[in-house]
């Protein structure tokens, strides 16, 4: 099991900055993938940005250039940096962690709202 334990939602004007944690606790050896996903209101829930343990980030193409994603291995954490921040990244950002088995875990979830 892994547990996942997020931080640092909140409200932004657009072109403001947020900076997005999670913390793993648990089987955290068994983590393959870690990543963050987001939901809009009304809207499927989509990937945001991934970061394996070989150091591979993808993001999508919608946040390019504008969010970083990056792991502290010591502490067990992943970030999001989120600069230049528009309305339609508003939604519920959840942390994920998939294991080499590609079960996966999720956060409880944390609000962004950016507003125009």
């Amino acid at each position: 099991q892994v547990h996942l334990v997020e931080s640092g939602g909140g409200l932004v004007q657009a072109g403001g900055s947020l900076t997005l944690s999670c913390a793993a606790s648990g089987n955290i050896f068994s983590i393959k993938t870690m990543g963050w996903y987001r939901q809009a209101p009304g809207k499927q829930r989509e990937l945001v940005a991934t970061s394996t343990s070989g150091g591979r980030t993808d993001y999508t193409d919608a946040v390019k250039d504008r969010f970083t994603i990056s792991r502290d291995n010591a502490k067990n954490t992943v970030y999001l940096q989120m600069n230049s921040l528009k309305p339609e990244d508003t939604a519920v950002y959840y942390c994920n962690a998939r294991n080499w088995q590609l079960t996966n875990y999720w956060g409880q979830g944390t609000q962004v709202t950016v507003s125009s």
